[in-house]
């Protein structure tokens, strides 16, 4: 009777042993590639908005955003519109945030300015309703094309929180501290 009792004991000691030891293991694996340095050079597509451009981008708008004394949620987004850097100014409004994020990949998805879009986006116009499409876009000023110093579309700002034209002001100053 004793047996029977410490059979089913060293067979849990063991499942634990196991589960100790894999779980050691993994960590071990996924420990050594995380340590090693990783080459950013090398997972950055050519043309493609860096962090470094993006905060040059943020400090641009942000310090104009200051000089305004309006508070802002600026967005910036890559060459793919994907998010890069985003800041909301202490009283920006919430609901700001979407507009400002829209605005950059409104932007970036029609390669020009949302204040363009939007004047060819007027009842009788070309594109007319275009803003119901792709989940919804801002067509008024604020959002606004980042390109290189060679011209090549690298992403795009989105800036929300004032009026159309303190939007544009922000975002054409984040555009103007790019290529400086």
């Amino acid at each position: 009777m004793g047996l029977f009792f410490r059979v089913p004991v060293l067979i849990c000691m063991e499942v634990n042993m196991r589960r100790i030891l894999l779980s050691f293991a993994l960590v071990l694996a996924l420990a050594i590639p995380a340590s090693a340095a990783v080459d950013t050079a090398k997972l950055q597509l050519p043309g493609d908005l860096t962090l470094a451009q993006a905060q040059k981008v943020m400090d641009g708008a942000l310090a104009f955003a200051v000089k305004q004394g309006v508070p802002m949620n600026i967005t910036i987004v890559d060459a793919g519109g994907n998010l890069k850097a985003f800041y909301r100014m202490d009283g920006a409004f919430l609901g700001s945030v979407d507009v400002s994020m829209k605005k950059a990949k409104t932007a970036r998805l029609f390669n020009m300015s949302t204040a363009q879009l939007g004047a060819a986006s007027q009842p009788g116009q070309e594109l007319f309703g275009i803003e119901v499409t792709n989940d919804g876009l801002v067509i008024f000023g604020g959002g606004e094309l980042l390109k290189d110093k060679n011209g090549v579309i690298v992403g795009a700002i989105g800036v929300s929180g004032g009026s159309v034209q303190e939007d544009t002001n922000v975002a054409k100053a984040g555009v103007e501290a790019l290529n400086k």
